[in-house]
């Protein structure tokens, strides 16, 4: 067993490590402007040890424990939310699969690498023809006579591109007659070892998130039948389980940086003047300040549930809805705070160096990857839908009254949630309900959050805030409005002509 710091004073080192890096050096634009991880970024943060927080105490880490894990998330995005992505993608997408799926001969000399060499790993599953549709990706594999697994195909979009030494992959089984199967396998490549090196075939010049490199790889190569995860039924269960508990970490990186944007914003408003006064005290900047800290706190509610409720003991293959939601709506928080940040700043902000300009670019792939918002809330209501049909239920409010992710907040909204549902609903209808169900799902967090202690008018802030997104987005959810593209719509379509 491994001494490890007390956790609080673990994570002020890495937070005055990360404040020299990026607010205290002079060279501020050669960190900011370069693709990959600056060297310098990593022999002054990568000391500490970040990952450690998510590897077992026998492999020398400090345990793996969820509130740990969101914790320094969290006060990486303070800092940079590509340095926060950074971890949370060696988080949970290799680390916390591997501790729980991986055979235990192979995770010691893996874990030791991460804490004594400073490696780091990443995921492979998108392909060119398969984002979304990831079930159905043609990377394939085969079993070879010599104890290895052939795999062959293409990934492209994973985090850390070029720079991991860790991945993890995925593949379908190919039959004998050239057929792919439909579950999906999961096999840990270590790139410096003989036959399995992935080719980086293009680096892409992705707008945001700098730091982290995405592109296109080729993969041939030859893996140890060790290296096969284990999952505990399917492997598109373990997949479930995989990007679930890793939406569940969401919350972590969202809150250090949402409170960067509220922090910011507060001391622009505090010291900027106009017409006499200081902007703080003008009704609609404090409307978009108090929509900041309600954010704030709704993804501090999200941390807690996390922290409770993503540790690898349990199965989160079936919890969808929950993860989906706060997925989603997490992420949503997290572009509309940079986005108040540069107009309560005005045109300062509008400049890459600036945090709340460059968080724009940086906060908006979140709304995408691992899932796209738009359809984790259509599968949000389809999930809905689903357990309503199973309970025989048509009204809403009486389903939520009795759902455990919403009881509390559904008595609370009563009055607008008292109406049948319709079991058959087009797709931008179901996007439109899925965001309702987030919120209340959201709610349903906050309110346990001030029930634990958290202060109560921030928790008063945070409900009012939601209760009256709600009741918009269930104004345009009732209202028939399903306008039609018009794909030929040049003909009397020019305003010159008129």
């Amino acid at each position: 067993m491994y001494e490890q710091i007390p956790f609080q004073s673990f994570l002020k080192d890495l937070k005055d490590r990360m404040k020299k890096v990026y607010r205290e050096q002079e060279e501020t634009d050669r960190l900011i402007l370069p693709r990959g991880i600056p060297s310098g970024l990593l022999n002054e943060i990568m000391p500490v040890n970040p990952l450690s927080v998510s590897i077992p105490c026998e492999f020398g880490g400090r345990g793996g424990r969820i509130d740990e894990i969101l914790a320094t998330l969290s006060a990486a995005s303070y800092e940079s939310l590509a340095l926060s992505l950074t971890l949370g993608i060696n988080s949970g997408l290799f680390i916390q699969p591997v501790v729980k799926y991986a055979r235990e001969e192979v995770k010691g000399v893996i874990f030791s690498k991460f804490m004594n060499d400073g490696n780091m790993g990443g995921l492979m599953i998108t392909e060119p023809g398969f984002g979304t549709d990831a079930l159905n990706m043609q990377t394939s594999f085969i079993a070879r006579d010599d104890g290895h697994f052939q795999i062959r195909g293409t990934k492209h979009w994973a985090g850390l591109t070029g720079s991991a030494q860790y991945w993890l992959l995925t593949a379908r089984e190919m039959g004998v007659s050239g057929e792919l199967k439909r579950d999906i396998d999961f096999f840990i490549c270590d790139v410096t070892q003989p036959g399995q090196k992935i080719v980086v075939d293009e680096l892409f010049d992705n707008l945001g998130l700098h730091q982290i490199p995405y592109g296109r790889n080729l993969i041939d190569i030859h893996v140890p039948a060790s290296h096969r995860l284990v999952p505990k039924t399917t492997g598109i269960k373990l997949l479930l389980d995989l990007l679930h508990r890793s939406r569940l970490h969401f919350p972590g990186m969202a809150l250090g940086f949402i409170q960067r944007m509220m922090d910011e914003a507060f001391d622009h408003c505090r010291h900027r003047r106009a017409g006499g006064h200081s902007l703080i005290h003008y009704d609609q900047v404090q409307q978009r300040l108090a929509r900041l800290q309600a954010s704030f706190t709704i993804a501090s509610a999200m941390c807690a549930y996390s922290s409770q409720n993503a540790g690898l003991e349990h199965d989160l293959s079936a919890s969808s809805m929950v993860a989906n939601s706060i997925k989603s709506f997490v992420t949503d928080l997290m572009q509309e705070a940079a986005q108040s940040l540069v107009q309560l700043t005005g045109a300062k902000a509008y400049r890459f160096s600036h945090i709340g300009g460059r968080g724009i670019i940086d906060s908006r792939p979140f709304q995408i990857f691992e899932g796209s918002n738009d359809m984790l809330y259509a599968q949000v209501a389809e999930g809905l839908i689903k357990r309503m049909k199973k309970s025989r239920e048509h009204n809403l409010y009486s389903f939520l009254k009795h759902y455990r992710h919403t009881e509390n907040a559904a008595r609370a909204m009563q009055d607008q949630l008292q109406f049948d549902l319709l079991t058959t609903l087009p797709q931008r209808k179901l996007v439109e309900l899925g965001k309702i169900v987030s919120r209340i799902v959201s709610m349903e967090l906050v309110i346990t959050l001030g029930s634990k202690g958290f202060r109560q008018d921030m928790v008063d802030n945070a409900m009012v805030e939601i209760r009256q997104e709600v009741s918009g987005l269930l104004g345009t959810f009732k209202m028939n409005n399903s306008p039609q593209i018009v794909e030929d719509y040049s003909d009397g379509s020019s305003w010159f002509t008129l």
